[in-house]
């Protein structure tokens, strides 16, 4: 167990740049968790708060029934967080180097799959960038009556300049559907279908 926990402890520390993702707080609930463990979710919180790129995945079901149940707070997750229908096992991914997947797809203190095979690892990035494509941002507390959701800012500063959907979607890192659906709720929010009319809405909201 503590030799589990060690590992992990190492391979989140070692991160540098990127740290990818699927999870299901939820799956803890109601078995005892080893105090190894709980400690090591203090270890990957602060590297979460290091790293520059954190992507979480995780399943719907589990996020409500994390909060409902005041799980410590598991529900308050670092970096960037998505939610899905279903996640197909946990994982972590590692700087694109390494990946950890538990031995029985849910547990990780039952036992650990280290993959460092370049091909594999890649494998699994690809996976986990086409559940993030599907996937839904994770609410947040909610806004001020009017306020401008955090995640549509960008949308707004790309159409203001005047970019291309093809631009602004590389440019903020999604897929041009992904761009073309935030477009769609910034309009909504702005009570408009045009994107002309958008930014002298969004001036007279304060939103600029």
């Amino acid at each position: 167990m503590r030799q589990i926990c060690a590992t992990l402890a190492a391979l989140t520390e070692s991160a540098r740049h990127e740290l990818l993702t699927f999870d299901d707080p939820a799956a803890c609930l109601g078995l005892p968790i080893p105090e190894p463990f709980l400690e090591l979710a203090g270890t990957c919180v602060r590297t979460a708060q290091r790293v520059a790129t954190v992507r979480q995945i995780v399943p719907r079901h589990a996020l409500s029934r994390v909060t409902a149940a005041d799980a410590a707070g598991a529900a308050h997750l670092p970096g960037r967080a998505r939610l899905t229908q279903s996640i197909p096992f946990k994982m972590i991914v590692v700087d694109r180097a390494v990946a950890v997947i538990p031995l029985d797809l849910e547990l990780l203190y039952n036992g650990l799959l280290l993959i460092r095979d370049p091909v594999v690892v890649q494998a699994l990035v690809r996976a986990h960038h086409a559940w993030w494509e599907t996937g839904d941002e994770v609410p947040a507390r909610p806004l001020p009556p009017g306020a401008l959701p955090p995640h549509l800012r960008p949308v707004l500063e790309a159409l203001l300049a005047g970019l291309t959907d093809e631009t602004a979607a590389a440019r903020l890192g999604i897929s041009g559907r992904t761009y073309s659906r935030r477009v769609g709720e910034l309009l909504a929010a702005l009570g408009t279908t045009s994107r002309f009319r958008a930014g002298a809405e969004a001036a007279r909201r304060g939103w600029l």
